[in-house]
């Protein structure tokens, strides 16, 4: 792998033998939902980036499954279609290649392959990245041509363009962000309309806002893959991402949803990005947010992303964080940002943590060692004695209570039990659940739920 003398060398070279070009041609890989929002951008408003920008960007082949096919509001090119993804990467006058059709595999051969032929890529492929970001950026490097990827995470929030430019002065203290629309959407009616997840996961589906498979959206594997790319700009090294903690929101009961109310939160599938000392806490799991929080009351399938840096403090990011328009803006600004790479007006440069010698003083932190509030509900025998024998246990592995609250009496003599804790290392919550759970006294599992109270702005 190159170091970074050498990729400093290559870009230079490659500097020093940019042509100016009277226009910039463009092939997509896919014209799926985001791929027909990007051709009608470039297509409908090719005048307009003309004039904010000097660039004249020319979309001249699209490659997709089937033939033949059209979209409303987008008229093609004469034999602009093709169902054969060689003519796009292949193609010698095709400046820029958009990748838009999804998946890893094939994505990543034919991005491999067109960066080899000396193309610029655009990407929205979180997974594509997640899996394969750091080889990709070493042969885009090695090549000399620039990989853009803002409409991979939240849609058309610029959070992408502002890690890497504008917080590019601050050491960055935390990330936290509502990136899965679907999980967001989810939530969001559970809390409002009092109804389970089954039945409002069912709606999400038929309003669109879920796959027929919404596996990788309810068990946090998206938000994941959106979150190691995050933190990877933030603190300058590549995230595995089975070092990543994901945990979904199917065992979000409305229950929780309720005593999450009364007790002056609401919980939300949460990707956080935490620095404590020289370690970065990545994980992603449901959180309860206090109410007043500005993320807490972010509802519907829309995005934020709170960064809060060591100089410009808090900041909030809120937008749509999916659908055919929001994604295909950020997609046509990386489109405007690989053509300025090809004019010269533009440096390309490999972030930091896919770089092969990125220098940082900054570690992962296991999920075990980080220290957080806990929520956790219990179902009880009715009866005199329990809470002391939970509270022993508790204290045994040095977690103190805030408050407890016995709920409604069920059937069968059981209680619900909702405990609050202070601060408690992660480990010793969970080694203190095991054996809480374990307690003749308590039926059934636990229900733990993590809380953040710095996000209260």
């Amino acid at each position: 792998m190159q170091d970074q003398v050498s990729l400093t060398r290559d870009l230079i070279r490659y500097r020093e033998t940019v042509v100016d070009k009277s226009s910039i041609n463009v092939g997509l890989l896919g014209w799926g939902t985001v791929g027909t929002g990007v051709s009608k951008i470039l297509l409908n408003q090719s005048n307009l980036i003309l004039q904010n920008t000097g660039l004249q960007l020319k979309l001249i082949k699209i490659a997709k499954r089937t033939l033949p096919d059209s979209r409303p509001g987008v008229q093609l090119p004469a034999d602009c279609l093709t169902n054969s993804p060689a003519e796009v990467v292949e193609n010698p006058e095709i400046d820029i290649v958009v990748e838009l059709m999804g998946g890893i595999d094939d994505a990543r051969r034919l991005v491999t392959q067109a960066i080899r032929n000396g193309k610029h890529i655009v990407t929205a492929n979180k997974a594509l990245l997640a899996e394969h970001g750091f080889e990709l950026f070493q042969l885009a490097a090695k090549h000399n041509v620039s990989l853009n990827f803002e409409g991979s995470t939240a849609g058309g929030i610029p959070i992408i363009k502002t890690l890497r430019e504008s917080f590019a002065a601050n050491r960055i203290h935390a990330i936290y962000g509502i990136i899965n629309g679907t999980c967001n959407y989810i939530l969001t009616e559970m809390h409002e309309s009092e109804v389970d997840f089954a039945e409002v996961l069912k709606d999400a589906q038929a309003k669109g806002y879920a796959e027929a498979d919404p596996t990788f959206d309810v068990e946090g594997i998206d938000a994941a893959h959106k979150l190691t790319l995050l933190t990877s700009l933030a603190y300058g090294f590549a995230i595995p991402m089975e070092q990543v903690y994901i945990e979904g929101i199917t065992q979000i009961s409305q229950k929780e949803i309720q005593y999450a109310r009364e007790l002056g939160y609401v919980i939300k599938l949460l990707a956080i990005a935490k620095l404590n000392a020289d370690r970065v806490e990545v994980r992603v799991h449901p959180t309860m947010l206090p109410t007043r929080s500005m993320l807490a009351n972010v509802g519907g399938a829309f995005n934020a992303i709170c960064v809060i840096g060591d100089a410009v403090g808090p900041t909030l990011f809120y937008g749509q964080g999916a659908g055919e328009m929001p994604t295909a803006s950020a997609v046509v600004a990386d489109i405007i940002d690989a053509a300025k790479s090809i004019s010269g007006r533009l440096q390309s440069q490999v972030p930091r943590g896919w770089l092969s010698e990125s220098q940082t003083d900054i570690s992962l932190c296991p999920i075990d060692h980080i220290e957080t509030r806990y929520y956790v509900r219990l179902v009880v025998l009715d009866q005199p004695g329990v809470l002391a024998q939970i509270s022993s246990i508790l204290g045994q592995y040095r977690i103190s209570i805030a408050s407890v609250i016995q709920k409604e009496r069920h059937e069968v003599d059981t209680a619900s039990i909702v405990i609050v804790t202070h601060k408690a290392v992660e480990k010793n919550m969970q080694l203190a659940i095991q054996e809480i759970d374990k307690l003749a006294v308590v039926r059934g599992a636990s229900q733990l739920i993590r809380i953040e109270e710095e996000v209260d702005f």
